[in-house]
């Protein structure tokens, strides 16, 4: 999808924002992030760098601190200790520059059930001061691209699990982001609905922008992405470009297992009590 400089901000190249390790512009850093409830440790001193122009992988098993991660780093959740940088501007202390350069699509999605998803996407677009002409266009072609011109009619509360991701997905890019956060964007989706997602994603980030997204599917990451940071336990346990993540291992899944402590892990002799019912 072509950046068009318009309410995202149009800050892509600005300078502002700072050099990752691996080269170019960081589009996400990270410093010392930490979240806390009650005796929980969610997240646990993060430092991350995520570069720009990249399609990343937040990965971890569930409860690794994916979705705490992401709201934090979203502006949906206040860390109790720590800073998060996107386009170079401060989350907590420039929140307004920062939400107008990014897409957000959660994990349980709430939305506005009792509009159409045409009338829905219309009042996004004006809720964030776009035109209402460049918001009407824009959703056409977005509805038109992820199969839902068929129902852009019909209220919200009527679309199936695939078309309530993908009408979020439309919402989270309708203002032309610099950087698109995802959690679980394929969780329960059908695979017609997430090829064409899948699509979208790869033809957005083609352009030069950034898709972040969290999973705990190593192939569906391994096929999609081209960096990867794999968190356990509140932590980064390694990231950085996906080839250098999966190291010798064969597969990402393989090496995922392995930073996160679970490799070779069987249910042992535990459940010797299971099966064999041929032999009663």
């Amino acid at each position: 999808m072509p950046n068009q400089g318009d309410a995202a901000g149009g800050a892509v190249g600005a300078g502002s924002a700072p050099e990752t390790p691996y080269g170019g512009r960081a589009a996400v850093r990270v410093e010392g992030l930490w979240k806390r409830f009650g005796e929980q440790v969610a997240v646990a001193g993060i430092d991350l760098e995520l570069p720009a122009g990249r399609f990343i992988g937040l990965v971890g098993p569930n409860g690794a601190g994916k979705t705490t991660t992401l709201s934090m780093v979203t502006g949906l959740l206040r860390p109790d200790m720590g800073r998060v940088l996107v386009a170079g501007h401060d989350v907590w202390a420039d929140p307004v520059a920062v939400k107008s350069r990014i897409g957000v699509l959660p994990e349980g999605l709430r939305l506005f059930e009792r509009l159409s998803g045409r009338e829905l996407l219309g009042y996004m677009g004006r809720l964030r001061g776009m035109p209402g002409d460049e918001t009407d266009k824009r959703a056409t072609q977005l509805l038109d691209v992820l199969d839902l011109a068929g129902s852009q009619h019909k209220l919200v509360v009527d679309y199936s699990t695939g078309m309530r991701k993908k009408i979020g997905l439309a919402a989270a890019l309708l203002h032309n982001p610099e950087v698109l956060f995802l959690d679980e964007p394929f969780e329960g989706v059908d695979p017609v609905s997430a090829q064409t997602i899948r699509g979208v994603l790869e033809r957005y980030t083609a352009s030069g922008a950034t898709v972040v997204f969290s999973s705990h599917v190593m192939e569906l990451v391994e096929s999609l992405c081209d960096w990867v940071a794999v968190m356990a336990g509140g932590r980064i346990r390694a990231a950085g470009p996906l080839a250098l993540v999966r190291g010798e291992a064969p597969t990402l899944q393989a090496a995922f297992l392995e930073l996160v402590g679970a490799g070779g892990r069987t249910a042992g002799e535990s459940l010797d009590w299971l099966g064999g019912q041929a032999a009663r």
